[in-house]
């Protein structure tokens, strides 16, 4: 996964996901849940590659960082709970798709209980 349309193609089949431009500045794709509206992905160009930050469990977040020099503290996002990945060719593909899919359910929320009586 190198470019910014890999990404969106590979985020766009998750669940009930759409793609946004909230910005004056087509540099930032925004990747949301459709249900509670919270951005799961942030893809945008920095330093001639493809960025994409991604909210990860602090428990993993320095192991990430650590493991793949390509995984830094997040790019303008709270540090403490997102991760930039730089897509230079150097993390291999499933794990981008993990950490895309962690953020994912990171960022779902809690779902509605139906109730005994509906």
């Amino acid at each position: 996964m190198r470019e910014r349309k890999d990404t969106i193609d590979f985020c766009i089949k998750l669940e009930n996901v759409y793609e946004d431009y909230p910005f004056h500045d087509s540099n930032w794709t925004v990747m949301r849940h459709q249900e509670n509206k919270k951005a799961f992905a942030w893809i945008f160009e920095k330093d001639g590659h493809i960025w994409i930050n991604v909210k990860c469990d602090p428990e993993w977040r320095d192991f990430l960082r650590s493991a793949f020099t390509s995984v830094v503290p997040a790019f303008h996002m709270n540090k403490e709970h997102w991760n930039s990945i730089i897509l230079d060719g150097t993390v291999p593909d499933n794990e981008i798709e993990k950490m895309i899919e962690e953020s994912y359910a990171l960022t779902k929320g809690k779902q509605k209980k139906l109730s005994k009586h509906s």
